[in-house]
């Protein structure tokens, strides 16, 4: 069943209560930040006619840059899955997955200059390549800003409903976070209670770590299962706060967490999942940063009799949640100084979509204190190089990141910007045109007030049905991919050996004993771009348990059996799981027994290939018994480097499933 999202009845949205006030967990630095001086003054750029004198802007005609043009993909360049299949057959799902041999681009322009008048359509290089406001270029502002409240968030139960600002991708929106709510803290000059902490899980994006630990945060690891963050028993989250050691520092206040393909185990948090831990949030004062940029990407589960590690259960479906998005007057720009006119929106998502719908809603579906700043980024549905994201939180929260951005990066690329906006809302006035162009044709369907041309095979452009259906197809991709490389690793995870009953083979009366050894072990994601794979490297013939002098630790055999996939007769190159772990302590506890693999990163005509190396280089490295052998595995491990893998020398190319950078 899709999850429910509905909407408040009988004015329900206008009953519902302003978002907490968090201004104590503001940062001293971003508390006593004002609004820019001269970024107050770019509204006023916009009013057609007026001389401006004010700003210190370059004339726009001296900007090099006469068009951007490229070639785009069409909105339905790649096939979906079913929104809830039954269980198809993975040699059909991994089938060749374009639609047709048809055309499949479009071809894209962003001219010089646009004379539309109406500031949340306008898309040319005279604006975008110009100073502008910190919130974001406006048309693609206003986009993202319809397509969380209205789409993506359309029932966050708080009133006004929640903001967004554009940022340079998610690693900018989370180094913008920390600066909003955390103190630094510095060892020698502080003392040891004002220092604040941070909770992750476990294994966490390490990037978020390395963000966060030279500001002095405590970083605090709380326990986790196949959904991700656990909210009861030992380890989990009521554990840590309840038994919070103050000779530590201050309880923490803030929370970073990816909740959908967690990053690297890939766990999808259940909607009651969801609220254990909002309920553990509001009780001790913490703030959720969501990191969310998988979220589009959540597969069905698999059918639970062909596998006995199959994953999780299907979620719970979502309580009903007053809905209380508010929609901007487009005929104008919304001024970051003062909070937008808003109305409550009485309705679902316009037009509904069964495609969100059926997808887990974010932690800003419950949120009704405004305690979740939302992370998204365009890294994973249109590019990493883009450097293109956005934050969604209370209004509170936003303005004050604001105040960051505008004396930070001041705003993200005006060309990503505008190839971005252009791509999905295309040329001012485009729909009323589109009957006087041929589909699939270089003809634009600009016009003398804006000579622009859309991702839409007629020049329009995506809107926001092309763009849900370029997410639906991308989804489908990942998900034919993921299923690939699970089939393959499922079949190789056991070991399958058998032993004479006498040294004649040949005897009559002999017999043999199988045995079936099983060497690694994961769950079927159901979202994201990884699989999380645990070895049982105490099966291994050279280990050495407790009290033992010969053979090899765990620890050393992960390292070996890392350096021998890199050679020669495998090619394949994962990442080990200790670098997903926040603390030594977690490090040394069984991070090594793991290994994140990408299935997102490789050519899709490779997957099967690669996928089949990894289970080679297993089982060969559970054939080795000579010692001597092993010990050369851990000296390359020890090196500069891993044969073969720098430069461009003899071996050929390493099947790279490691995903860095996600």
């Amino acid at each position: 069943m899709p999850h429910n999202m509905s909407s408040p009845q009988n004015g329900a949205a206008s009953e519902l209560p302003p978002p907490k006030d968090l201004s104590h967990h503001i940062s001293r630095t971003t508390r006593s930040r004002e609004a820019s001086n001269i970024k107050k003054f770019y509204k006023y750029f916009a009013i057609p006619g007026i001389g401006q004198l004010a700003g210190g802007l370059p004339n726009a005609s001296y900007f090099p840059y006469d068009t951007l043009e490229a070639r785009v993909a069409l909105p339905d360049r790649w096939k979906p899955t079913a929104i809830r299949p039954i269980d198809p057959p993975i040699s059909q799902l991994a089938k060749t997955s374009l639609l047709s041999s048809g055309p499949q681009e479009g071809h894209i322009v962003v001219p010089k200059e646009s004379s539309t008048s109406n500031i949340l359509r306008k898309i040319d290089l005279t604006t975008a390549l110009q100073y502008g406001q910190a919130q974001g270029y406006p048309a693609l502002y206003s986009f993202i800003r319809e397509f969380t409240r209205e789409y993506l968030h359309p029932t966050i139960p708080y009133k006004g409903g929640a903001e967004v600002i554009l940022t340079c991708g998610s690693t900018d929106g989370f180094s913008k976070a920390l600066q909003c709510l955390n103190n630094e803290w510095i060892e020698g000059r502080d003392f040891i209670h004002e220092r604040e902490g941070l909770l992750v899980e476990e294994y966490c994006y390490m990037n978020a770590i390395q963000a966060a630990r030279p500001r002095g945060l405590n970083i605090v690891p709380v326990g986790i299962d196949d959904e991700g963050m656990r909210a009861s028993g030992k380890g989990g989250l009521e554990d840590v706060l309840a038994n919070w050691d103050f000779s530590k520092g201050k309880r923490p206040h803030l929370m970073y967490t990816v909740t959908i393909g967690q990053n690297p185990t890939s766990g999808t948090l259940s909607i009651e999942r969801r609220k254990e831990i909002y309920t553990l949030a509001c009780k001790y004062d913490i703030i959720i940063v969501e990191d969310d940029p998988y979220w589009y990407l959540q597969f069905p589960p698999a059918d639970t009799s062909a596998d006995d590690s199959s994953s999780i259960d299907d979620f719970a479906d979502a309580d009903e949640t007053p809905s209380n998005s508010t929609f901007i007057d487009c005929s104008s720009e919304p001024s970051p100084e003062d909070p937008p006119s808003t109305t409550p929106n009485t309705n679902t998502r316009k037009p509904n979509f069964p495609f969100l719908d059926s997808l887990v809603p974010s932690y800003l579906s419950i949120d009704t204190e405004g305690r979740i700043l939302r992370l998204d980024t365009f890294s994973k549905t249109v590019a990493p190089g883009c450097r293109l994201g956005w934050i969604t939180a209370q209004p509170a929260l936003i303005e004050r990141i604001l105040r960051i951005t505008e004396t930070s990066t001041q705003q993200p690329s005006g060309f990503v910007q505008a190839v971005v906006a252009e791509l999905i809302m295309g040329p001012h006035q485009a729909k009323s045109a589109k009957s006087a162009c041929s589909l699939g044709g270089e003809g634009g369907v600009g016009n003398s007030s804006d000579p622009g041309r859309g991702g839409a095979k007629d020049g329009s452009g995506w809107d926001m049905s092309g763009w849900i259906r370029w997410l639906e197809g991308l989804r489908g991709e990942y998900e034919r991919r993921m299923s690939l490389m699970c089939e393959i690793l499922f079949a190789g995870r056991d070991l399958v050996c058998s032993s004479s009953s006498s040294k004649d083979h040949t005897a009559e009366n002999d017999w043999a004993v199988v045995s079936k050894t099983r060497v690694y072990d994961f769950k079927r994601p159901l979202g994201g771009m990884f699989l999380w794979v645990r070895f049982a490297f105490e099966s291994h013939p050279l280990f050495r348990g407790n009290g033992e002098k010969e053979g090899f630790t765990g620890p050393e055999l992960a390292r070996a059996l890392w350096v021998l996939w890199t050679r020669p007769a495998f090619r394949v190159l994962v990442s080990p799981g200790l670098i997903f772990a926040p603390t030594k302590e977690i490090a040394d506890r069984d991070a090594w027994e793991c290994f994140r693999l990408c299935f997102a990163a490789v050519e899709t005509k490779e997957v099967a290939g690669i996928s089949e190396s990894f289970v080679k280089g297993v089982k060969a490295f559970w054939g080795i018994e000579d010692e001597g052998y092993m010990r050369e595995l851990l000296e390359d491990a020890d090196g500069e480097g891993v044969e073969g893998v720098e430069g461009s020398g003899e071996g050929g190319d390493v099947g790279v499933l490691t995903g860095w950078g996600c």
